[in-house]
């Protein structure tokens, strides 16, 4: 056998066609299908562990596990024979335990199986045209008995046991609901349907006789014992919205409460075809699931409801609705959720629904999030990742990054991540993808549409196309092995660009037929390509030209590959061979052993070559090929393997096929020689970004940033808000304990005072009653005594009685005896003469007797004759009676061989029950030693109660003497209130004055931001008016010069024109002067100058005035921004300034907080006693305290004295920096306006303080 070794490490995919494809093994464990292998996936930890299928096996059918959770059942076509295998689940790894493989029955296939509740029985039913149900004791491979459910060929969908009882059936399938009974060795209908035939798909037992069904029109319904007891229809609606919702409605009658049971998969083929006919608007139900609040049912592509019991009334109503999200990555989203559910499955604790689609998805939803979104409907979540739901056409790899890039039928592109076993990318298009190769940098791809051929951007969360080849259907593409070129097929040629300049360099023509492969060797120089035609072409692509060639039309090659050192090629195609080509030759061919060859791959290292099958399976062998059938082969996928691939560092091999799965490999060499190639760098970590998407992400951080500053804030604002609430709440729950102690405290000493009072009460009792039944007692002697007298006395008289009584019956006993002996004389004569009257009547008696004998012999003989006949009647009558009795003595010893049998079976069970009777006696030991261990604990908590009731005495001791010294601080408490009280007086006046002049200061300082504000505003308008003033000056003086001169004009004109009317008499003359008029005053050439002139003088003068006013406007927005500034400064340092206040007094209060502190702990330690003597009065210390106030308001007028010099300081400076702002920015105060003297304030307050 061959040393090379593969061995699966993870799967992307799913196969939902096969029936009942997903249950939970434990709470954290789920099973499905996957190519050719059952998956164990972890759902928390994310490990995978394979159950790999039987050899040489076309496929899996259905699945089914036990109720206890040991047993799988794996239904198989091998070697196109049914077989059922079953595994068992809770071993490591899983192995087989029972293999059903001989049948005395015809049998296709096995579409549907179920597990018996006690894990003993199997039931499975076959395909038509037997559609036989199959009842096993799967142990001993017996079969307990068979029955045809249908004689018309219609589907059978689903098979199921009771969930309490072994001997009741469920079938359900086209026009069929039965339900069968298992006795006396058969399957008999108990049921007799009743009603229109429905196309029923799924059905899950609710009780023991209780099933819920479900068919292709949207209804559901509840049978009992074979009879329907209740209905409802999924009818679907268009809102007018435009979205569909669900409605239910046409109830009737109840549904009980269900418990949870999983509900098998019918074929999903078999339901399309049998429910074609259907309207498309009615629901399909094709899998129901039982929980323990209700059930849970499809309804329709993409959805789920969810019914539960009403509490009080007896049915059930919709109560969720789960959907399929939308995917937003689909090339049609609105349409990525109509996925039909082929089955639900809820977790042991039911905390968590499963369901498949048929699509090839699984989804999970937590059933508290359903809880949560009332009114509206919950959401679907992706178990794992989405996977591909049709054949993988493409398959690629790189160096830089653990990528692996897929393409499909299903018009997607997904990158999975083989190191960390997720999806990295995923996105749909409109068109198929048939090829794809990955950059060896893993930044780029090169896919091959049905369209076009796209080369495209891998970024960090999208794929983008930035280049387009008008390539149609291109089957293979790849990248070099240095990634400076790329090759694409298209038909029979292939175009080979450059990843620099994306410009064709070559095209190679050549082959004649479709080419179905091409590899790049180790340096890039060359490429090898293979083809229908049944051609293997090396080209060298300096040239453009073919080096070698190998022409075998006979066969149609699927795939080739190159060794490392590029010598020979290895090629496979449909004639079922490997054949090892070398300079345009077949070396040698190497059978495939009746399968056909579809890839193949060698490694790197060129130790380990990998070929992929038609039936799904791959084979490890090393290199140099063996001669004979050395090899190991493994089942993998359930279809043709279309592509394979191992990674750079020949850790890894990758599979894909038609199945639409993806499996990853570990293989590694038994002999122990190294296949790993040594890294030299680990893998990349760098992604493409575009420069918008960093922007925009920059963007959306910093307002999320500020965002987080602002919920910061908000929250301390909230959480000092709390605080203080909490604080204050604590405060009164403090004060309000303590004065509920308080009243407690006071109630104990009432009801101990009651308690000795009534213990007084009861002691006087008890001594009454013990002086009462003293008296009593002594009473009773007395009476005793004298009544004993009086008895005694009576018996001595009925003593002499009884003597006196006792003769007189000796007297009566001697006369009776002589009556007697009389009497017994006369008795005797008289019956003696009776006796001889007798004699004389028994003679006359035994003659009647003989007479009689005689007549009795007569009749005798008569009798005889008559009882002869009857007796001869008898005789035929229960001859026949005896047959009968001996044909129903066969019949019942059948039936008693039968009743053994149960029997047997009873007693096994019997054995079983007492088995489990003694373990729960144990249970039962274990638990009575668990009391007792309580008990010990409870009396162990009972002393600790007895000693914390100790402990309380003793506390309330002290709470008592900590009272006494309460109530003698008490007394001194009264005395420094009274202390307090007269300081309060002396610093109320103080702190009024200190009040008002604050108001002052703020009036004076809001007076003062007024006149300010005013003095801006007015500097800005006068210097505005000036500025238009000026203006306007200049224009009135550019006209008046303009009047004076058009007069002085006006004058020459007019002296001139009189000259000219003294030559009116002479037209010559005139004519001339009015000509030289004209050409002195009227001269065009000088017109149009001057008004040339006057229109340009005019634009300069109009391009000055807006310049200038450009000026003056950004002069005034600079000066009101700089008087904000200032203004900001100026009510900022107010703010400083009022703070500082608020701190200073805070300060004060602390302070005197802490000298009245100082001094009440003083008098608390009795410190002052060693001042005064014991014999002066209460009021003297009255009297020190006054001594010493004075000095204490001293202190405090010099603290007053220093706050105002320092706020008079603060001001003054303030008042200086406002000036020199004014004087730098041209401010002058207004005239007229005077603000109110400071040093007349400063007097006011000096004289105020003092």
């Amino acid at each position: 056998m061959s040393a090379v070794v593969a061995q699966t490490l993870h799967v992307f995919g799913l196969r939902s066609h096969v029936a009942n494809n997903i249950f939970y093994f434990d709470e954290q464990i789920i099973v499905f299908p996957s190519g050719n292998h059952c998956v164990k996936y972890n759902v928390d930890q994310k490990w995978q562990k394979f159950i790999p299928g039987s050899d040489k096996s076309q496929g899996m059918l259905a699945l089914s596990i036990s109720p206890n959770r040991r047993y799988l059942a794996i239904s198989e076509t091998v070697q196109e024979k049914p077989a059922i295998t079953i595994y068992e689940l809770s071993s490591i790894p899983c192995r087989k335990r029972k293999v059903l493989n001989n049948f005395d029955f015809q049998v296709q296939k096995f579409i549907s199986m179920a597990f018996s509740p006690d894990s003993k029985y199997l039931l499975a039913q076959t395909s038509p045209p037997e559609s036989n149900l199959v009842y096993w004791l799967w142990e001993k491979q017996k079969v307990m008995a068979i029955v045809r459910i249908d004689t018309q060929n219609n589907p059978v969908y689903q098979v199921s046991f009771s969930p309490q009882d072994n001997t009741q059936v469920c079938v359900t399938g086209n026009g069929m609901f039965k339900l069968l009974r298992f006795a006396e060795g058969t399957l008999k209908q108990t049921n007799f349907h009743r009603g229109e035939p429905q196309n029923y798909l799924a059905h899950t037992w609710v009780a023991d006789d209780k099933i819920v069904v479900g068919t292709d029109t949207g209804k559901l319904f509840l049978f009992e014992s074979g009879d329907q007891r209740w209905e409802t229809s999924i009818m679907v609606k268009e809102p007018t919205d435009g979205s569909k919702s669900l409605d239910v409605i046409q109830e009737s009658e109840s549904l009980i409460e269900f418990p949870p049971v999983s509900s098998p998969l019918p074929s999903y083929e078999q339901m399309v075809a049998a429910s074609s006919h259907s309207q498309m608007s009615m629901p399909q139900v094709f899998a129901i699931a039982a929980y323990s609040k209700g059930f849970a049912c499809s309804a329709g592509p993409g959805r789920v409801l969810l019914f539960e019991k009403m509490e009080e009334k007896d049915f059930y109503r919709e109560s969720r609705e789960i959907r399929i999200p939308v995917d937003p990555q689909s090339n049609d989203p609105s349409q990525s959720d109509k996925q039909d559910i082929l089955c639900l499955c809820f977790s042991p604790s039911e905390e968590t629904l499963v369901a498949s689609t048929s699509k090839n998805q699984l989804y999970s939803i937590t059933m508290s999030l359903t809880e949560i979104s009332k009114g509206e409907p919950a959401h679907f979540e992706y178990l794992m990742y989405p996977l591909h739901s049709a054949p993988i056409t493409g398959l690629a790899t790189c160096i830089r990054k653990p990528l692996i890039a897929t393409c499909s039928l299903d018009r997607s592109i997904r990158l999975w991540n083989y190191e960390t076993n997720t999806l990295e990318l995923f996105k749909e298009y409109q068109e198929e993808a048939y090829s794809i190769s990955l950059h060896p940098s893993g930044h780029f791809i090169v896919v091959g549409f049905a369209d076009k051929l796209r080369l495209m951007n891998l970024l960090i969360d999208d794929i983008r196309s930035f280049k387009e080849y008008s390539v149609r259907g291109c089957r293979e593409c790849s990248f070099s092995n240095g990634g400076h070129l790329f090759a694409a097929v298209n038909g029979n040629v292939i175009h080979v660009y450059t990843t620099t300049s994306l410009e064709n360099i070559s095209n190679l023509k050549g082959h004649t037929g479709k080419i179905r492969s091409i590899v790049w060797n180790a340096d890039d120089s060359k490429l090898i390509s293979g083809g229908t035609d049944g051609a293997v072409y090396e080209w060298n692509l300096s040239t453009g030209k073919r080096e070698t060639e190998c022409v075998l039309k006979s066969c149609s090659y699927n795939c080739v590959t190159v060794s490392p050192d590029a010598k020979i090629i290895f090629a496979v195609g449909s004639d079922h061979t490997l054949k090892e080509i070398a300079d345009s030759s077949i070396l040698r061919e190497i059978s495939a052993f009746d399968v056909t060859y579809t890839a193949i791959v060698i490694s790197h290292s060129g130790r380990m070559m990998f070929v992929g099958t038609s039936v799904g399976t791959i084979r490890a062998m090393k290199y140099p090929l063996p001669l004979q059938k050395e090899f190991n082969e493994y089942q993998a996928h359930a279809g043709p393997i279309t592509k394979m691939l191992l990674t750079f560092d020949d850790q890894f091999l990758l599979t894909a096929a038609e199945d639409g799965c993806l499996f990853t490999w570990k293989v590694f060499d038994k002999d122990g020689r190294g296949i790993k190639r040594e890294r030299e760098v680990g893998f990349a970590e760098e992604v493409l970004v575009i420069k918008t998407d960093m922007e925009e992400k920059a963007q959306v951080m910093l307002e999320l940033k500020t965002r987080v500053e602002e919920l910061k804030m908000e929250n301390e604002y909230q959480l000092r808000l709390k605080d203080i609430n909490y604080s204050e709440k604590i405060k009164e729950l403090t004060d309000k304990f303590i004065q509920e102690m308080e009243s407690l405290k006071t109630k104990n000493q009432v009801l101990r005072t009651e308690k000795e009072k009534q213990d007084v009460y009861h002691r006087e009792h008890i001594e009454d009653l013990l002086d009462k039944q003293s008296r009593e007692l002594q009473d009773l002697e007395c009476c005793n005594n004298q009544k004993l007298l009086l008895e005694y006395e009576k018996y001595q008289e009925l003593q002499l009685k009884s003597q006196r009584m006792q003769e007189e019956y000796e007297k009566q006993l001697r006369d009776n005896d002589e009556t007697k002996s009389q009497a017994l004389e006369e008795l005797t004569e008289f019956y003696e003469a009776k006796l001889q009257e007798k004699t004389t009547l028994l003679e006359e008696a035994q003659e009647d007797v003989r007479q009689q004998l005689r007549e009795f012999e007569e009749t005798k003989k008569q009798i005889e004759e008559d009882e002869d006949r009857e007796i001869q009647d008898i005789k035929t009558k229960y001859e026949k009676k005896l047959r009968d009795e001996k044909e129903s003595n066969l019949r019942l010893k059948g039936e008693t061989g039968i009743m053994r049998k149960k029997f047997s079976s009873l007693q096994k069970e019997i054995e079983e029950r007492t088995n489990d009777i003694e373990t729960l006696k144990g249970e039962q030991m274990k638990l009575q030693g668990v009391i007792k261990s309580l008990e010990k604990d409870i009396q162990g908590l009972k002393r600790e109660i007895q000693e914390r009731d100790e402990t309380i005495q003793d506390k309330e001791k002290r709470i008592y003497d900590l009272k006494k010294k309460n109530q003698e601080l008490g007394k001194f408490k009264f005395v420094l209130d009274y202390k307090i009280k007269e300081l309060k007086k002396q610093i109320e006046p103080r702190e009024n004055e200190i009040r008002v002049m604050k108001e002052q200061i703020q009036e004076m300082e809001a007076e003062l931001e007024n006149f300010r504000k005013q003095n801006t505003q007015l500097e800005l308008n006068i210097t505005e008016l000036w500025q238009k003033l000026r203006a306007t000056d200049q224009e009135m003086l550019r006209e008046r010069q303009k009047e004076r001169d058009l007069e002085a004009l006006v004058k020459r004109f007019k002296t001139d024109l009189h000259n000219c009317v003294a030559y009116i008499q002479e037209p010559r003359l005139l004519k001339e002067k009015v000509r030289g008029l004209f050409e002195k005053y009227v001269q065009r050439a000088d017109m149009v100058e001057i008004a040339g002139l006057n229109t340009d003088l005019q634009q300069e003068y109009t391009r000055q005035r807006e310049h200038l006013e450009r000026n003056l406007a950004t002069l005034k927005k600079k000066v009101v921004k700089e008087g904000e500034l200032h203004r900001t400064d100026y009510v900022r340092i107010m703010q400083e300034n009022v703070s500082l206040i608020k701190e200073i007094n805070e300060l004060r209060r602390e302070l005197k907080f802490t000298r009245s502190q100082v001094y009440d702990l003083e008098a608390a330690l009795k410190l002052t006693k060693k001042v005064r003597p014991q014999e002066v009065s209460e009021t003297e210390p009255s009297r020190d305290v006054l001594s010493t106030a004075p000095t204490a308001r001293l202190n405090e007028q010099e603290e007053t004295g220093r706050i105002i010099e320092m706020q008079r300081l603060e001001i003054q400076r303030l008042r200086d920096q406002i000036q020199e702002q004014e004087q730098v920015t041209g401010f002058h105060a207004l005239a007229g306006v005077r603000l109110p003297s400071l040093s007349n304030s400063e007097v006011d307050l000096e004289v105020k303080t003092n």
